[in-house]
C-alpha cells in the first residue's frame, strides 16, 4: 500500500514527465518506464524501513548510546523511563546468571542485530544511489530523444534578426532563361566557389560548375581550403583568397558557398568586412546550415545515451584520424556554436545575400537504388609501398544516404530537409530566399548523377541562376542605399 502511495506522490511531483514530446508515439512508453522505475525504487525504500522495524521488534534490542539514547530515543526523567531502565537492568542480571550457551546465543544475536542494522544503512545508501542512477538514465533518455527540437529554426524567432524576402519566382525565371541560352553573368566579376565539409576527399566537388563557367568566358575559382578545419580558420583563408584575387585582377568577387562552405564564407565577410567591403559584390549560400545542423548537434551533444559508447570519441577518431580533419569543424555547425558565433558576428546589412535550400526525396525508389554516387578519396592507413597511391578511391551511394537522413529528420522532428540541413536553418536573416519545389538532396549541388533528368536544370545552371539573382539583388540594394544617402 505504501509503495502505491509513494508512486502516486512521485507522479504528482512531476518526476514522470512526458519525455518524448518530439515523438508523441513513444511518450506513453517512456512515461510507463519512468513510472515503473519510480515504483520499484520506492518499494525498495519501504522494504528497508519495514525491515528495520521488524528487527527492532523481534529481537527487542535496546542500544544504549553515549548520548543517553535508548533504542534511538532520548531518555526522559519521568517514572516510566526509570522503571524501564530498572527492568532492563534486572533482565541483564538474569542474563548474566544464565549458562554459557545462553550467553553465546545472546552474543550471537546481538552481533547479528548490529550486522542487520549495518545492512539496513547500506541498503538505504544503495537505494539512494539506485534512485540517482535511474533518474540519471531517465534524464539521458529525455535529453537524447528531445534532441534538437527546441533549436531547429531558432533564427526565425531570434530577436533583432531582419526578415527574409522570397525570390523563388524570379529565380525560376532566370533559370528558364539560362536553359534557353540567355546568360547574364558579367565577365567583370570573379566567381569564387567555396566547397563544404569533406570536399578535400571529393575530387569532383564543384568541378562541373567551374567547367561550365569557363565555357561562358567567366573567371571562376574553387577555394582550396581545408574543409574539415574550423569556421574561423577557413574564414581567415577565404579572406586572404579574396584579397589575392582582387589584387591580381582588380575585379570584385562574387562568392557561392555550399554547405559548410557557405558558413565559412559568411564568417569571412562578417569578421573581416572592413577589409573586404570594396572587394566583394555579394554572397550566395546553397544548402548551408547557417543556423546550425541537427545532425551535428545530436551527435556531439553531451549528457545523452551516446555518452555510454563515447560517441564523441568515435567521431574524433573518424574525423581526426581517418580523414585528417579537425573535430572543431563539426562542432562549429552545432546550434550552440552557431548561436555563440552569430551573437558576436553579423553579416553586414549592405551585403547582398541569397540563400537557397531544398528538400530531399524520401520515396522508396530513392532509398532502394543508387540514384546518386559520389567518388571520394580517403587516406591510406598502411605504409605505402613503392609506387602505391596515397589515397584509396571509394564510391558511396549518397542519394540513398541523404534520403534516409531526410526521412529520419522528418519522422523525428517533423522538419523538411535536404538530408543534412533543415530548410528553416538554411534561411539567412535579411537574405533573398530561394525555395524550389523540386526534390533535391544535399549532394545534388556538387555531385553529378547518371540518371539526371535532361528536362531539368543541372547543378551548374542552378549555380549560375543563383549568382545572377545575386547580381540583381546587389543592384537593387545599391540603388536603395543611394536613395537613403540623398
Amino acid at each position: 500500500m505504501s509503495c502505491i502511495t509513494n508512486q502516486d506522490s512521485l507522479r504528482s511531483n512531476g518526476l514522470v514527465s512526458p519525455l518524448f514530446t518530439s515523438l508523441p508515439a513513444f511518450n506513453d512508453a517512456a512515461s510507463y518506464i519512468a513510472g515503473k522505475t519510480s515504483y520499484l525504487t520506492s518499494c525498495f525504500s519501504d522494504f528497508s524501513a519495514e525491515g528495520a522495524s521488524r528487527d527492532s521488534d523481534g529481537q527487542e534490542l535496546v542500544t544504549l548510546s553515549s548520548s543517553g539514547e535508548v533504542g534511538g530515543s532520548s531518555v526522559s526523567n519521568d517514572v516510566s523511563s526509570s522503571e524501564s531502565l530498572i527492568a532492563v537492568s534486572e533482565s541483564c542480571s538474569k542474563a548474566a546468571d544464565a549458562s554459557p550457551i545462553h550467553n553465546e546465543i545472546a552474543r550471537s544475536s546481538t552481533g547479528d542485530s548490529f550486522q542487520n542494522a549495518g545492512s539496513i544503512v547500506q541498503s538505504t545508501h544503495s537505494n539512494k544511489s539506485g534512485i540517482s542512477i535511474f533518474q540519471g538514465l531517465v534524464d539521458r533518455v529525455q535529453r537524447t530523444v528531445r534532441g534538437s527540437a527546441d533549436d531547429i529554426g531558432w533564427l526565425k524567432h531570434a530577436v533583432g534578426m531582419p526578415p527574409v524576402d522570397d525570390g523563388t519566382e524570379r529565380f525560376l525565371e532566370i533559370l528558364d532563361d539560362i536553359r534557353h541560352g540567355l546568360h547574364r553573368l558579367p565577365n567583370s566579376m570573379v566567381y569564387l566557389l567555396v566547397p563544404g565539409l569533406f570536399s578535400n576527399h571529393g575530387p569532383l566537388y564543384f568541378v562541373n560548375t567551374k567547367k561550365s563557367f569557363s565555357k561562358l568566358g567567366l573567371v571562376c575559382h574553387i577555394a582550396k581550403i581545408h574543409s574539415e578545419a574550423s569556421v574561423e580558420k577557413n574564414a581567415r583563408e577565404i579572406k586572404e583568397y579574396i584579397e589575392e584575387i582582387y589584387w591580381g585582377s582588380r575585379k570584385r568577387v562574387l562568392l557561392l558557398g555550399h554547405s559548410k562552405g557557405g558558413v565559412d564564407a559568411a564568417a569571412a565577410l562578417s569578421m573581416y568586412w572592413t577589409d573586404l567591403k570594396d572587394k566583394v559584390a555579394g554572397l550566395a549560400l546553397a544548402q548551408s546550415p547557417y543556423g546550425g545542423s541537427p545532425i551535428a548537434s545530436d551527435i556531439l551533444r553531451g549528457g545523452q545515451l551516446g555518452d555510454y559508447v563515447n560517441m564523441r570519441k568515435l567521431m574524433e577518431i573518424l574525423i581526426c584520424k581517418v580523414i585528417k580533419g579537425d573535430l572543431q569543424a563539426l562542432e562549429d555547425l552545432t546550434y550552440d556554436r552557431r548561436k555563440e558565433f552569430l551573437r558576436k558576428h553579423h553579416l553586414p546589412r549592405e551585403l547582398p545575400v541569397v540563400s537557397f535550400h531544398t528538400e530531399a526525396s524520401i520515396s522508396p525508389a530513392v532509398l532502394a537504388t543508387l540514384s546518386r554516387v559520389a567518388h571520394a578519396e580517403l587516406p591510406v592507413f598502411s605504409p605505402l609501398s613503392a609506387g602505391q597511391a596515397a589515397t584509396l578511391p571509394v564510391v558511396m551511394p549518397l542519394g540513398a544516404a541523404m534520403a534516409a537522413c531526410a526521412q529520419l529528420l522528418q519522422i523525428r522532428y517533423g522538419e523538411k530537409s535536404d538530408g543534412l540541413v533543415t530548410c528553416r536553418d538554411a534561411e539567412v536573416p535579411g537574405s533573398v530566399v530561394v525555395r524550389p519545389k523540386r526534390k533535391l538532396d544535399h549532394a545534388w549541388m556538387v555531385y553529378s548523377s547518371l540518371d539526371d533528368d535532361p528536362s531539368e536544370a543541372d547543378a551548374s545552371q542552378v549555380c549560375e541562376a543563383l549568382l545572377t539573382l545575386l547580381m540583381e539583388v546587389g543592384r537593387k540594394k545599391t540603388h536603395e542605399l543611394a536613395k537613403k544617402d540623398e
